[in-house]
């Protein structure tokens, strides 16, 4: 919990104590693009103190119940929700998402995850059979696996983080968390509270770093069995590379380039609206945004007349304005890396019918030097485009013309992702063989975002191993054996 001067300064939290770094990193605000925080520079020492730590902690921990782990869960999600404000003024500044989103949907649903995982753990059932002739009894018994390795990205930053944790330690894991160290302050006043909850010393450990020092540490440690990672494909890969030789067992939730695909009965009314939210939200920094919209011919130009208009209303500008749409991006790297793709399109012979290197962005004072970007719509783009092909994560959608329910069902597939997708139709038998053959892990229709938290979440392909959700996050975090009773 130190400061120098204006800096907030961050500390690794291991053991139940904050511990300092030898070495910081800067963080920005995006807003502002000012450094405000230093972020410890975490390697091999500080993981292997936090695993010390998490295996020491692991007898007790493992040993409470169910009802005991679940009572704690649910203290610490009062905790956060009665620093709510705190906390998303917090999220808002570190990671340069409005003020209205931090305050909606990230921090509730950080709340929201310790309290459904703290009822959850509380309801799941075990197998039994019997096999009566030979006198003999079986069931299945589930144990926590040990030292769980979680590492979160910085688009959502509280909100993804504690749909790991709150999971691995109500199942009676303890963990060892890793940050995005250009998201890492909600992640340390978490930890601030966690003594209050009732969470006892060495179950939850943070570790603030980089992926190449912090995070490879994490996963090439040969106690933690158990690595749960959401970030980029790319990432994924070298993971699955670095922690091959320990067999870990990995959750990997990757990319995502999500259709949308609007059919000519669809209710442009709800469709537009839903539509401009799945592509901008979060300056489109979401894995489950809408990149590509695929509408069908007869009603393309209305769609697309109305979208762009609706587009240019939203309003770029200070996060911390409850008035704003959209805020910066993360970082000036990841900005030249989106406007590099609407460049691409134009190069291409596309067309960019609102947003970036058309329309004029106006930005207060002292937002002059941040991250920020117009929402874009590109249209007559090719599917071949790296604009359709490539994850872009920011605030940039290509919508194109289609014919044929064969020919969209192709063409959405055509990617090497398979996160997400959005059919809007009102023919329910067109819904249903659509949600059936395209390669998604979740298919919404006629909304987007809505989620049951009991089902599974995840993707096929190039968008990840495994599932998150009650059932497969319990499965991911408990180790299962049948034992035999002959009588």
């Amino acid at each position: 919990m130190a400061h120098s001067k204006a800096l907030l300064v961050l500390e690794n939290f291991i053991a139940g104590k904050f511990v300092p770094c030898s070495s910081y990193i800067d963080s920005y605000n995006p807003s502002t693009g000012d450094v405000y925080c230093r972020v410890p520079d975490s390697g091999k020492e500080e993981v292997e103190a936090a695993v010390k730590a998490a295996k020491a902690a692991f007898p007790i921990w493992s040993s409470k119940s169910p009802l005991e782990r679940s009572q704690i869960l649910n203290k610490l999600a009062d905790l956060i929700e009665h620093d709510l404000e705190a906390f998303a003024q917090a999220e808002s500044k570190d990671q340069g998402k409005t003020i209205t989103f931090a305050r909606t949907v990230d921090i509730p649903r950080a709340v929201y995850n310790f309290r459904f995982f703290a009822s959850s753990i509380l309801h799941h059932t075990t197998e039994c059979t019997e096999m009566a002739s030979l006198g003999c009894v079986h069931y299945t018994s589930r144990t926590p696996v040990g030292v769980a390795g979680l590492i979160s990205p910085w688009n959502l930053p509280l909100y993804l983080l504690t749909w790991k944790i709150a999971p691995a330690i109500a199942c009676g894991n303890t963990v060892v968390a890793k940050p995005s160290e250009m998201t890492s302050v909600t992640a340390w006043m978490m930890c601030k509270l966690l003594e209050k909850a009732g969470v006892p010393h060495g179950v939850v450990n943070v570790v603030f770093g980089t992926g190449a020092k912090a995070g490879e540490a994490l996963v090439c440690h040969p106690d933690v069995p158990v690595i749960s990672f959401t970030g980029s494909t790319l990432t994924a890969q070298r993971i699955t590379e670095k922690s091959a030789p320990h067999c870990k067992r990995l959750s990997l939730e990757l990319g995502g380039k999500n259709p949308a695909i609007i059919f000519d009965d669809a209710d442009l009314s709800q469709c537009i609206p839903t539509t401009l939210r799945s592509s901008f939200a979060n300056q489109g920094e979401i894995c489950l945004c809408t990149s590509r919209i695929f509408v069908q011919r007869a009603i393309y130009s209305e769609f697309l007349k109305r979208f762009v208009a609706e587009a240019k209303k939203w309003k770029v500008g200070n996060p911390s304005d409850p008035t704003v749409n959209v805020g910066a991006l993360i970082s000036k790297e990841h900005l030249e890396k989106v406007r590099s793709y609407v460049k691409k399109a134009q190069a291409e012979g596309a067309k960019v019918l609102c947003g970036e290197g058309v329309d004029s962005l106006t930005l207060p004072t002292d937002n002059q030097k941040g991250y920020f970007m117009l929402p874009t719509v590109i249209a007559e783009v090719k599917d071949e485009s790296c604009c359709m092909q490539e994850e872009i994560f920011g605030p940039v959608t290509c919508v194109v013309a289609f014919d044929t329910e064969e020919e969209v069902i192709g063409r959405a597939n055509g990617v090497k992702y398979g996160l997400a997708a959005t059919v809007w139709s009102s023919d329910v038998g067109r819904v249903h063989r659509l949600a059936r053959r395209l390669q998604s892990g979740l298919v919404w229709t006629n909304c987007w975002l809505i989620r049951d938290l009991n089902l599974p979440f995840g993707g096929m392909k190039a968008s990840g191993i495994g599932r998150e959700g009650a059932k497969d996050s319990y499965e991911f975090f408990t180790e299962v054996k049948t034992i035999t009773i002959k009588h």
